[in-house]
């Protein structure tokens, strides 16, 4: 992709992957399902998962997966309604991208 990911949309996407499993899910599998949207290194991903972490916005717990402990990450009610101002955000922002956009056509 040729545009900027900036540090708000990074958040806002591993908000979204997470908020996809009630129960939480695990770093690598965030990292794969965030791959399907943009290109991301797990060394760009976990600072994101600290930094939701931090801000409330991720649970983290632990849980054993064939004799070795993963770690999970869960969105809290914090986080829920960090990623429904994230949508309403980004479909404003959309909106208007793809208006310009439209109006281009022809000229």
């Amino acid at each position: 992709m040729v545009f900027n990911t900036g540090a708000a949309l990074l958040d806002a996407i591993v908000l979204a992957v997470v908020s996809k499993e009630p129960e939480g899910t695990y770093g690598y599998k965030i990292t794969q399902e965030v791959r399907q949207v943009i290109e991301l290194s797990e060394s760009t991903l976990y600072p994101v998962l600290r930094r939701l972490q931090k801000d409330e916005c991720l649970e983290v717990y632990d849980m054993e997966c064939a004799g070795r402990n993963r770690r999970y990450y869960k969105v809290t009610s914090r986080g829920w309604a960090q990623l429904q101002l994230y949508e309403s955000e980004w479909h404003r922002y959309a909106d208007k991208i793809t208006g310009l956009f439209k109006g281009r056509i022809g000229l």
